[in-house]
């Protein structure tokens, strides 16, 4: 689904990633964790196609995203730390744009934007222009989008920051569901009891390098130690 083989990135003398190889398998919430200036900001930026790697390949649903980059795009769906949106539009018109660019057929928008919208609910707000949304409703109505494009992998990049309780409890119950679909979702987070509870899968990066990767037992018999994710991760990145 998602294949990431021999990654490196420099700037300068500094290198930002090093030689980091993981798969992303069909139907699993994969987790990318690692400290500050770890190198997943990085990463991310090189999948999505926001940075050029110096060395290695990104294979996108099987589709290399330096060589084939429009069919890439169209097979994920980026969530960024920040929701950055287009302000001057309504929330409306956001999603029947998105839908235009992921081609949802027409008859199938209204059905799936009232099940979301509801789900987040953002109904009684999807009339306004999305500069006067909150931090939290600009993240709720591009998960939103994300839900409706229904691409083959998610990139997501801290997508809980700024949601409340229930947003959250929403975004685990369909993210599960979605995966259940055969599809898959990348999940950076430094919220380590949440991605503990969500992950199927995980790699922790640190200096630019892949320090561990697996299952949460699979890590644990890595440090010799039967813990949390928390001390697990404190112990590996110190």
């Amino acid at each position: 689904m998602l294949e990431i083989s021999n990654l490196t990135k420099k700037f300068g003398e500094k290198v930002a990633v090093n030689n980091v190889s993981f798969t992303v398998n069909p139907g699993e919430i994969f987790g990318f964790l690692g400290p500050n200036g770890a190198g997943k900001t990085t990463t991310i930026k090189m999948i999505v196609g926001l940075l050029k790697p110096d060395q290695g390949t990104i294979l996108i649903n099987g589709y290399n995203n330096q060589e084939e980059i429009y069919e890439a795009k169209l097979q994920f769906f980026y969530v960024p730390d920040n929701p950055d949106v287009f302000e001057k539009v309504t929330g409306y018109d956001y999603l029947q744009f998105i839908c235009d660019v992921f081609k949802i057929p027409h008859d199938e928008r209204k059905k799936k934007m009232d099940y979301y919208l509801d789900k987040f609910n953002l109904t009684n707000d999807i009339n306004s222009y999305l500069a006067g949304y909150s931090h939290g409703m600009k993240q709720k109505i591009i998960l939103t989008a994300a839900f409706l494009a229904n691409p083959k992998i998610m990139v997501l990049d801290e997508p809980m920051v700024g949601l409340d309780p229930k947003a959250q409890h929403t975004v685990r119950e369909l993210l599960r569901e979605y995966c259940n679909q055969g599809n898959a979702v990348f999940f950076s987070t430094h919220i380590l009891e949440v991605a503990e509870k969500m992950c199927d899968r995980l790699a922790i990066i640190n200096k630019g390098e892949i320090i561990a990767l697996g299952t949460l037992q699979e890590i644990r018999n890595l440090v010799g130690k039967d813990e949390d994710l928390v001390n697990l991760f404190l112990e590996l990145t110190e």
